[in-house]
């Protein structure tokens, strides 16, 4: 006999971190933050649970989002969706599981595959990548479980692969971003919000 499945809501998180920080009223945000928190929640239909967590200091939130938009939005010979195969790439290493959540699901929302996104989060090797990605993300790994060991080789690999000296700058800086992001959203057991579940799916 066939197991009827039953379907739950889910429900968003009770707390954003174990800390308890308290947030700043939206009201009292600088003018630019809240113009901020409101493109985001018209853009992606919600605000990100991570920048609410920022949102108990300005100065602290205000580099975040800047430090954010230049590595994941700016010029970059690194295409977004490249960008976004970083993060969880690094965050799969990392077993941070905000990150792996909300970048699991832009993988699924840029490639329009969401098989991909699922790859990446449990086991990125045994994705079919162009030899481009693979060596990409194969770098991005190694310079987050044995930093120690990265050097002139592995660059030489990414020249072979045909990235230029600033596009390795970027792996690096969006390799070394989300290495930061994921310990500090792990220390803190920072909640991912439950609508990223469902997404591009």
């Amino acid at each position: 006999m066939k197991a009827r499945a039953t379907k739950r809501a889910a429900a968003e998180p009770k707390t954003l971190t174990a800390l308890g920080l308290p947030r700043l009223p939206r009201r009292a945000l600088p003018a630019d933050l809240r113009k901020y928190f409101a493109i985001c929640e018209e853009k992606i239909g919600f605000l990100p649970n991570v920048l609410a967590a920022f949102s108990f200091d300005a100065v602290k939130l205000r580099a975040f989002i800047d430090m954010y938009n230049d590595l994941m939005l700016g010029a970059s010979g690194l295409s977004k969706l490249e960008r976004e195969m970083i993060a969880v790439v690094v965050s799969s290493a990392n077993r941070c599981y905000y990150c792996l959540v909300a970048h699991g699901q832009a993988v699924r929302e840029l490639s329009g595959d969401p098989a991909l996104g699922e790859l990446l989060v449990m086991n990125w090797r045994v994705a079919r990548l162009p030899a481009r990605e693979r060596a990409m993300l194969e770098f991005a790994h190694k310079l987050t479980v044995t930093p120690a060991e990265t050097g002139a080789a592995d660059r030489r690999r990414l020249v072979r692969a045909g990235f230029s000296a600033r596009d390795i700058w970027d792996i690096a800086a969006v390799t070394g971003f989300f290495n930061l992001s994921n310990r500090l959203a792990t220390a803190t057991d920072m909640m991912p919000n439950t609508a990223y579940h469902a997404r591009s799916r």
